[in-house]
Protein backbone atom coordinates (compact mmCIF):
# COMPACT_ATOMS: atom_id res chain seq x y z
CA UNK A 1 0.00 0.00 0.00
CA UNK A 2 0.92 3.21 -0.73
CA UNK A 3 0.12 6.98 -0.87
CA UNK A 4 1.28 10.48 -1.73
CA UNK A 5 -0.86 12.92 -0.40
CA UNK A 6 1.66 15.98 -0.99
CA UNK A 7 -0.49 18.91 -2.00
CA UNK A 8 -0.21 19.47 -5.68
CA UNK A 9 -0.81 22.33 -7.89
CA UNK A 10 -3.26 24.80 -5.86
CA UNK A 11 -2.49 23.11 -2.79
CA UNK A 12 -5.19 20.44 -3.36
CA UNK A 13 -4.76 16.48 -2.87
CA UNK A 14 -4.26 14.45 -5.81
CA UNK A 15 -7.57 12.13 -6.36
CA UNK A 16 -5.72 9.80 -8.39
CA UNK A 17 -3.50 9.68 -4.89
CA UNK A 18 -6.31 8.69 -2.85
CA UNK A 19 -7.44 5.63 -5.79
CA UNK A 20 -3.75 4.51 -5.47
CA UNK A 21 -4.23 4.25 -1.75
CA UNK A 22 -7.85 2.54 -2.18
CA UNK A 23 -6.35 0.19 -4.61
CA UNK A 24 -3.63 -1.02 -2.54
CA UNK A 25 -1.03 0.01 -5.14
CA UNK A 26 2.85 -0.37 -4.68
CA UNK A 27 4.27 2.81 -6.73
CA UNK A 28 3.46 5.90 -5.38
CA UNK A 29 0.72 7.56 -7.41
CA UNK A 30 2.15 10.90 -9.38
CA UNK A 31 4.82 10.12 -6.70
CA UNK A 32 6.92 7.16 -8.05
CA UNK A 33 10.21 7.00 -9.55
CA UNK A 34 12.71 4.52 -10.67
CA UNK A 35 14.96 4.82 -7.36
CA UNK A 36 14.35 2.22 -4.81
CA UNK A 37 14.57 2.21 -0.93
CA UNK A 38 14.87 -1.23 0.69
CA UNK A 39 13.71 -1.61 4.23
CA UNK A 40 15.94 -2.89 6.78
CA UNK A 41 15.06 -5.59 8.57
CA UNK A 42 13.18 -3.59 12.12
CA UNK A 43 15.64 -3.54 14.99
CA UNK A 44 15.07 -2.92 18.34
CA UNK A 45 15.09 0.51 19.72
CA UNK A 46 18.20 0.79 21.89
CA UNK A 47 18.09 3.13 24.73
CA UNK A 48 20.81 5.98 23.87
CA UNK A 49 21.67 8.97 23.99
CA UNK A 50 19.16 11.22 22.59
CA UNK A 51 19.63 12.47 18.96
CA UNK A 52 19.30 15.84 17.80
CA UNK A 53 19.35 16.08 14.01
CA UNK A 54 19.18 19.91 12.95
CA UNK A 55 15.50 20.41 13.21
CA UNK A 56 15.27 19.61 16.65
CA UNK A 57 17.26 22.91 16.83
CA UNK A 58 13.70 25.00 17.23
CA UNK A 59 13.11 24.71 20.68
CA UNK A 60 15.04 23.18 23.66
CA UNK A 61 13.01 20.31 25.31
CA UNK A 62 12.34 21.99 28.79
CA UNK A 63 10.62 25.15 26.23
CA UNK A 64 14.08 27.53 26.74
CA UNK A 65 14.97 30.05 24.63
CA UNK A 66 15.27 28.30 21.06
CA UNK A 67 19.13 27.20 20.30
CA UNK A 68 20.24 27.80 16.90
CA UNK A 69 19.42 25.16 14.34
CA UNK A 70 21.84 22.25 14.39
CA UNK A 71 22.88 23.47 17.74
CA UNK A 72 26.05 21.10 19.66
CA UNK A 73 24.24 20.24 22.70
CA UNK A 74 20.36 19.99 23.31
CA UNK A 75 19.48 17.10 26.16
CA UNK A 76 16.41 15.19 26.16
CA UNK A 77 15.30 15.56 29.73
CA UNK A 78 13.90 11.43 30.30
CA UNK A 79 12.70 11.94 33.74
CA UNK A 80 10.48 8.45 34.60
CA UNK A 81 6.89 8.39 33.57
CA UNK A 82 4.76 8.21 36.96
CA UNK A 83 1.38 7.06 35.94
CA UNK A 84 0.30 6.55 39.69
CA UNK A 85 1.09 10.74 39.70
CA UNK A 86 -2.25 13.12 39.35
CA UNK A 87 -1.60 14.18 36.13
CA UNK A 88 -2.68 18.15 35.88
CA UNK A 89 -5.46 19.07 33.56
CA UNK A 90 -4.29 20.45 30.44
CA UNK A 91 -4.92 23.73 29.47
CA UNK A 92 -7.71 24.93 27.47
CA UNK A 93 -8.64 22.90 24.36
CA UNK A 94 -9.56 23.71 20.59
CA UNK A 95 -11.09 21.97 17.49
CA UNK A 96 -10.45 22.21 13.81
CA UNK A 97 -12.95 20.92 11.59
CA UNK A 98 -16.70 19.20 12.25
CA UNK A 99 -15.83 15.85 10.82
CA UNK A 100 -16.87 12.49 12.02
CA UNK A 101 -13.29 11.00 12.89
CA UNK A 102 -11.81 12.42 15.82
CA UNK A 103 -8.02 13.08 15.63
CA UNK A 104 -5.91 14.37 19.00
CA UNK A 105 -3.09 16.84 17.94
CA UNK A 106 -0.70 17.36 21.51
CA UNK A 107 1.37 20.61 21.29
CA UNK A 108 3.16 22.44 24.12
CA UNK A 109 0.93 25.36 23.51
CA UNK A 110 1.73 27.37 26.39
CA UNK A 111 5.12 25.95 27.17
CA UNK A 112 8.27 28.34 28.50
CA UNK A 113 10.50 30.37 26.11
CA UNK A 114 10.00 29.33 22.64
CA UNK A 115 8.07 26.39 23.03
CA UNK A 116 4.61 27.99 22.73
CA UNK A 117 5.95 29.63 20.01
CA UNK A 118 6.75 26.44 17.67
CA UNK A 119 3.91 24.82 18.64
CA UNK A 120 1.79 27.79 17.19
CA UNK A 121 3.45 27.58 14.15
CA UNK A 122 2.48 23.41 14.28
CA UNK A 123 -0.88 23.82 15.17
CA UNK A 124 -1.18 26.60 12.04
CA UNK A 125 0.38 23.89 9.93
CA UNK A 126 -2.35 21.53 10.84
CA UNK A 127 -5.08 24.25 10.29
CA UNK A 128 -3.50 24.64 6.80
CA UNK A 129 -3.27 21.01 5.67
CA UNK A 130 -7.43 20.61 6.86
CA UNK A 131 -7.60 23.11 4.22
CA UNK A 132 -5.45 22.28 1.58
CA UNK A 133 -7.24 18.55 2.07
CA UNK A 134 -10.52 20.33 1.48
CA UNK A 135 -11.62 17.44 3.86
CA UNK A 136 -15.07 17.19 5.84
CA UNK A 137 -13.81 13.70 7.35
CA UNK A 138 -12.16 14.88 10.65
CA UNK A 139 -12.36 16.93 13.16
CA UNK A 140 -8.72 17.83 15.06
CA UNK A 141 -9.16 17.75 19.26
CA UNK A 142 -5.85 20.51 19.37
CA UNK A 143 -4.95 20.06 23.02
CA UNK A 144 -1.76 21.53 25.47
CA UNK A 145 -0.05 19.97 26.93
CA UNK A 146 2.45 22.48 28.36
CA UNK A 147 5.62 21.00 27.61
CA UNK A 148 5.66 18.77 30.57
CA UNK A 149 5.53 14.46 30.43
CA UNK A 150 2.40 15.06 32.77
CA UNK A 151 0.26 17.76 31.15
CA UNK A 152 0.87 14.93 27.85
CA UNK A 153 -0.29 12.33 29.53
CA UNK A 154 -3.68 14.48 31.25
CA UNK A 155 -3.89 15.40 27.13
CA UNK A 156 -4.04 12.27 25.50
CA UNK A 157 -6.00 10.82 28.00
CA UNK A 158 -8.77 13.49 27.66
CA UNK A 159 -8.55 13.29 23.54
CA UNK A 160 -9.27 9.34 23.86
CA UNK A 161 -11.99 10.23 26.38
CA UNK A 162 -12.91 12.29 23.97
CA UNK A 163 -13.07 9.82 21.04
CA UNK A 164 -9.75 10.17 19.37
CA UNK A 165 -9.06 7.49 17.51
CA UNK A 166 -5.25 8.72 16.76
CA UNK A 167 -2.98 10.98 18.35
CA UNK A 168 -0.74 13.23 16.46
CA UNK A 169 2.11 14.71 18.56
CA UNK A 170 3.75 15.53 21.45
CA UNK A 171 7.06 17.08 20.41
CA UNK A 172 9.38 16.01 23.11
CA UNK A 173 10.55 12.96 23.98
CA UNK A 174 9.26 12.25 27.91
CA UNK A 175 6.14 13.68 26.44
CA UNK A 176 5.45 11.08 23.46
CA UNK A 177 6.32 8.26 25.73
CA UNK A 178 3.55 9.54 28.56
CA UNK A 179 1.11 10.38 25.94
CA UNK A 180 1.72 7.05 24.10
CA UNK A 181 0.88 5.21 27.07
CA UNK A 182 -1.92 6.45 26.97
CA UNK A 183 -2.95 5.65 23.49
CA UNK A 184 -1.45 2.16 23.80
CA UNK A 185 -3.43 1.45 26.82
CA UNK A 186 -6.65 2.35 25.19
CA UNK A 187 -5.42 0.70 21.88
CA UNK A 188 -4.90 3.63 19.21
CA UNK A 189 -1.75 4.92 17.77
CA UNK A 190 0.17 7.44 18.37
CA UNK A 191 2.51 9.76 15.69
CA UNK A 192 4.75 11.89 17.48
CA UNK A 193 7.07 14.37 16.30
CA UNK A 194 10.32 13.51 18.60
CA UNK A 195 13.75 12.96 17.28
CA UNK A 196 14.57 10.64 20.32
CA UNK A 197 14.09 7.66 18.73
CA UNK A 198 14.04 5.90 22.22
CA UNK A 199 10.72 7.22 23.00
CA UNK A 200 9.54 5.28 19.65
CA UNK A 201 8.03 1.70 20.54
CA UNK A 202 5.24 -0.40 18.11
CA UNK A 203 2.21 1.60 18.11
CA UNK A 204 4.15 4.83 19.32
CA UNK A 205 5.39 6.52 15.86
CA UNK A 206 7.86 9.43 15.68
CA UNK A 207 7.49 11.65 12.19
CA UNK A 208 10.94 13.21 12.76
CA UNK A 209 14.08 13.83 10.60
CA UNK A 210 16.65 11.23 12.39
CA UNK A 211 20.51 11.61 12.47
CA UNK A 212 20.54 7.50 11.78
CA UNK A 213 19.42 8.19 8.40
CA UNK A 214 21.46 10.76 7.13
CA UNK A 215 24.19 8.87 7.85
CA UNK A 216 23.43 5.54 6.75
CA UNK A 217 22.63 8.10 3.57
CA UNK A 218 26.05 9.62 3.24
CA UNK A 219 28.15 6.54 4.06
CA UNK A 220 26.40 4.24 1.18
CA UNK A 221 26.60 7.37 -0.83
CA UNK A 222 30.51 7.37 -0.43
CA UNK A 223 30.72 3.54 -0.82
CA UNK A 224 29.44 4.39 -4.36
CA UNK A 225 31.68 7.02 -5.29
CA UNK A 226 34.38 4.24 -4.39
CA UNK A 227 34.97 6.22 -1.00
CA UNK A 228 35.69 3.28 1.32
CA UNK A 229 38.31 4.33 4.01
CA UNK A 230 36.76 7.17 6.31
CA UNK A 231 38.37 8.92 8.67
CA UNK A 232 36.23 10.96 11.22
CA UNK A 233 36.23 13.53 13.48
CA UNK A 234 33.28 13.71 16.36
CA UNK A 235 32.00 16.29 18.63
CA UNK A 236 31.51 15.58 22.15
CA UNK A 237 27.93 16.15 22.29
CA UNK A 238 24.48 14.03 22.29
CA UNK A 239 24.40 14.43 18.70
CA UNK A 240 28.14 13.02 17.91
CA UNK A 241 27.42 10.56 19.94
CA UNK A 242 24.68 9.16 18.12
CA UNK A 243 26.33 10.06 14.84
CA UNK A 244 29.58 8.17 15.41
CA UNK A 245 27.34 4.91 16.55
CA UNK A 246 25.70 4.90 13.41
CA UNK A 247 28.84 5.66 11.73
CA UNK A 248 30.32 2.53 12.54
CA UNK A 249 26.86 0.08 12.08
CA UNK A 250 27.04 2.23 8.51
CA UNK A 251 30.61 1.12 7.79
CA UNK A 252 30.23 -2.36 8.53
CA UNK A 253 27.23 -2.88 6.31
CA UNK A 254 29.03 -1.17 3.71
CA UNK A 255 32.83 -3.00 3.67
CA UNK A 256 33.61 0.65 4.82
CA UNK A 257 37.44 0.76 6.78
CA UNK A 258 37.47 3.03 9.61
CA UNK A 259 41.27 4.31 9.56
CA UNK A 260 40.80 6.58 12.56
CA UNK A 261 38.27 8.56 14.84
CA UNK A 262 38.99 11.57 17.11
CA UNK A 263 36.96 13.49 19.41
CA UNK A 264 37.09 16.58 20.48
CA UNK A 265 35.35 19.48 23.05
CA UNK A 266 32.39 21.06 21.20
CA UNK A 267 34.41 24.23 20.00
CA UNK A 268 37.50 23.03 20.74
CA UNK A 269 38.32 20.73 17.79
CA UNK A 270 42.10 21.51 17.34
CA UNK A 271 43.64 18.83 18.76
CA UNK A 272 41.92 16.46 17.39
CA UNK A 273 42.44 17.59 14.10
CA UNK A 274 46.50 17.75 15.06
CA UNK A 275 46.16 14.39 15.59
CA UNK A 276 44.74 12.92 12.57
CA UNK A 277 47.06 15.50 10.40
CA UNK A 278 48.67 12.49 8.87
CA UNK A 279 45.79 10.79 7.87
CA UNK A 280 43.94 13.29 6.53
CA UNK A 281 46.63 15.93 5.69
CA UNK A 282 48.99 16.66 2.92
CA UNK A 283 49.75 15.41 -0.29
CA UNK A 284 49.37 11.80 0.78
CA UNK A 285 46.64 11.05 3.33
CA UNK A 286 45.62 7.47 4.43
CA UNK A 287 41.92 8.14 3.92
CA UNK A 288 39.64 9.24 1.18
CA UNK A 289 36.97 10.51 3.02
CA UNK A 290 36.49 12.60 6.55
CA UNK A 291 33.19 12.71 8.34
CA UNK A 292 32.56 15.57 10.74
CA UNK A 293 29.01 15.72 12.07
CA UNK A 294 29.41 19.15 13.03
CA UNK A 295 26.66 21.83 12.79
CA UNK A 296 26.95 26.34 11.42
CA UNK A 297 28.29 26.90 15.36
CA UNK A 298 31.20 24.28 15.98
CA UNK A 299 32.34 24.44 11.93
CA UNK A 300 34.01 27.20 11.23
CA UNK A 301 36.63 26.44 13.98
CA UNK A 302 36.55 22.91 12.58
CA UNK A 303 37.39 23.97 9.07
CA UNK A 304 40.22 26.46 10.62
CA UNK A 305 41.86 23.82 12.10
CA UNK A 306 41.90 21.41 8.80
CA UNK A 307 43.84 23.75 7.34
CA UNK A 308 46.47 24.21 9.57
CA UNK A 309 46.92 20.57 8.79
CA UNK A 310 47.21 21.47 4.96
CA UNK A 311 43.60 19.60 4.31
CA UNK A 312 42.19 19.40 0.63
CA UNK A 313 38.78 18.38 0.23
CA UNK A 314 39.43 16.97 -3.42
CA UNK A 315 41.98 14.19 -1.98
CA UNK A 316 39.95 13.57 1.36
CA UNK A 317 36.02 14.40 0.54
CA UNK A 318 34.39 16.23 3.33
CA UNK A 319 31.35 13.97 4.42
CA UNK A 320 28.07 15.63 6.81
CA UNK A 321 24.81 15.53 8.10
CA UNK A 322 21.74 17.25 7.98
CA UNK A 323 23.37 19.96 10.20
CA UNK A 324 25.33 20.95 7.08
CA UNK A 325 22.23 22.60 5.33
CA UNK A 326 22.62 26.07 6.40
CA UNK A 327 25.05 29.13 4.89
CA UNK A 328 27.48 29.24 7.83
CA UNK A 329 28.57 26.05 6.80
CA UNK A 330 28.26 25.91 3.05
CA UNK A 331 30.30 29.20 2.92
CA UNK A 332 33.63 27.67 4.55
CA UNK A 333 36.32 27.11 1.95
CA UNK A 334 37.56 23.80 3.75
CA UNK A 335 33.91 22.12 2.76
CA UNK A 336 33.85 22.78 -0.54
CA UNK A 337 32.82 19.64 -2.61
CA UNK A 338 31.78 18.19 0.20
CA UNK A 339 28.60 15.99 0.34
CA UNK A 340 25.89 15.59 2.86
CA UNK A 341 22.86 14.38 3.49
CA UNK A 342 19.40 15.94 3.81
CA UNK A 343 15.57 15.97 2.89
CA UNK A 344 14.71 17.61 0.31
CA UNK A 345 13.37 21.00 0.96
CA UNK A 346 11.89 22.05 -2.02
CA UNK A 347 8.55 20.67 -0.29
CA UNK A 348 9.01 22.67 2.53
CA UNK A 349 9.81 26.15 0.59
CA UNK A 350 6.49 25.17 -1.12
CA UNK A 351 4.39 24.45 2.04
CA UNK A 352 6.09 28.05 3.81
CA UNK A 353 4.72 30.32 0.47
CA UNK A 354 1.55 29.01 1.45
CA UNK A 355 1.80 29.21 4.66
CA UNK A 356 2.81 32.78 4.57
CA UNK A 357 -0.21 33.44 2.19
CA UNK A 358 -2.46 32.10 5.00
CA UNK A 359 -1.05 33.23 8.71
CA UNK A 360 1.37 36.26 7.42
CA UNK A 361 4.21 34.61 8.83
CA UNK A 362 7.11 32.16 8.07
CA UNK A 363 6.64 28.79 9.63
CA UNK A 364 8.88 26.73 12.23
CA UNK A 365 11.17 23.68 10.27
CA UNK A 366 9.43 21.59 12.34
CA UNK A 367 6.25 22.62 10.74
CA UNK A 368 5.99 20.03 7.78
CA UNK A 369 6.26 17.47 10.33
CA UNK A 370 1.95 18.62 11.26
CA UNK A 371 1.58 19.08 8.34
CA UNK A 372 2.10 15.64 6.50
CA UNK A 373 0.71 14.00 9.91
CA UNK A 374 -2.96 15.51 9.56
CA UNK A 375 -3.05 15.14 5.68
CA UNK A 376 -1.79 11.36 6.10
CA UNK A 377 -4.50 11.73 9.13
CA UNK A 378 -7.07 12.86 6.99
CA UNK A 379 -6.39 10.88 3.90
CA UNK A 380 -7.00 7.82 5.85
CA UNK A 381 -10.30 8.85 7.56
CA UNK A 382 -11.85 9.56 4.00
CA UNK A 383 -11.42 6.64 2.94
CA UNK A 384 -11.48 4.09 5.24
CA UNK A 385 -12.88 5.95 8.42
CA UNK A 386 -11.15 5.33 12.04
CA UNK A 387 -10.33 1.22 11.00
CA UNK A 388 -7.12 2.69 8.74
CA UNK A 389 -5.40 4.08 12.03
CA UNK A 390 -3.97 0.75 12.61
CA UNK A 391 -0.49 -0.59 12.23
CA UNK A 392 -0.59 -2.46 8.90
CA UNK A 393 -1.35 0.80 7.00
CA UNK A 394 0.40 2.51 9.31
CA UNK A 395 3.77 0.70 9.07
CA UNK A 396 2.57 0.20 4.90
CA UNK A 397 6.49 -1.06 3.65
CA UNK A 398 5.95 1.81 0.39
CA UNK A 399 5.57 4.54 2.76
CA UNK A 400 3.83 7.95 1.86
CA UNK A 401 5.41 11.35 0.32
CA UNK A 402 4.94 13.87 2.05
CA UNK A 403 6.03 17.58 2.14
CA UNK A 404 10.18 16.37 3.26
CA UNK A 405 9.73 13.53 0.76
CA UNK A 406 9.01 9.69 1.13
CA UNK A 407 9.10 8.31 4.31
CA UNK A 408 7.35 5.32 6.56
CA UNK A 409 7.19 4.38 9.92
CA UNK A 410 8.74 0.84 10.54
CA UNK A 411 7.20 -1.51 13.22
CA UNK A 412 9.21 -0.16 16.01
CA UNK A 413 7.92 2.87 15.88
CA UNK A 414 11.02 4.90 13.66
CA UNK A 415 11.05 5.75 10.48
CA UNK A 416 12.56 5.63 7.00
CA UNK A 417 12.94 8.42 4.89
CA UNK A 418 14.01 9.57 1.54
CA UNK A 419 17.02 12.20 1.44
CA UNK A 420 18.93 13.74 -1.10
CA UNK A 421 22.73 14.26 -1.12
CA UNK A 422 23.92 17.60 -1.31
CA UNK A 423 27.56 18.91 -2.59
CA UNK A 424 28.53 22.37 -0.96
CA UNK A 425 29.41 24.15 -4.64
CA UNK A 426 30.23 27.91 -4.43
CA UNK A 427 28.54 28.28 -0.95
CA UNK A 428 25.48 26.53 -1.32
CA UNK A 429 24.32 23.07 -1.43
CA UNK A 430 23.54 21.49 -4.75
CA UNK A 431 21.96 18.30 -5.08
CA UNK A 432 23.80 15.72 -6.52
CA UNK A 433 21.75 12.56 -5.84
CA UNK A 434 18.09 13.21 -5.76
CA UNK A 435 16.19 11.38 -2.84
CA UNK A 436 14.60 8.29 -3.71
CA UNK A 437 10.61 8.53 -4.53
CA UNK A 438 9.52 4.77 -3.92
CA UNK A 439 10.57 3.02 -1.01
CA UNK A 440 9.80 -0.77 -0.83
CA UNK A 441 10.46 -3.89 1.38
CA UNK A 442 13.57 -5.90 0.90
CA UNK A 443 13.45 -9.49 -0.10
Amino acid sequence: MAFCFRATQGGRVSRGALAALVAGALALSGCSGSVRVQRKASRPVRAAVPDQPRYSGDLRPDGGPAAPVGAPEMPVARAPVAPARPAPAPVGGTTIGHGPVKVALILPLSGRGQGSLVAQSMRNAAELALSDFQDRHLTLLVKDDRGTPEGAQAAAEQALAEGAQLILGPLFADSVQAAGQAAREAGKPLIGFSTDRAAAAQGVYLLSFMVQAEVDRIIAFAVSQNRRSIAALIPETAYGRVAEAQLREAAAENGVRIVAIERYPAGQPQGAVQRLARVIGGPTPQAQALFMPENGDGMPALAQALQSVRFDGRRVKPLGTGVWDEARVSALPALQGGWFAAPDKRGFLDFAVRYRARFNGDPVRLATLSYDAVMLAAALARLEGPQAYNDSVLTSAAGFAGSDGVFRFNPNGTNDRALTVQEIRGGVGVVINAAPRTLVAAN
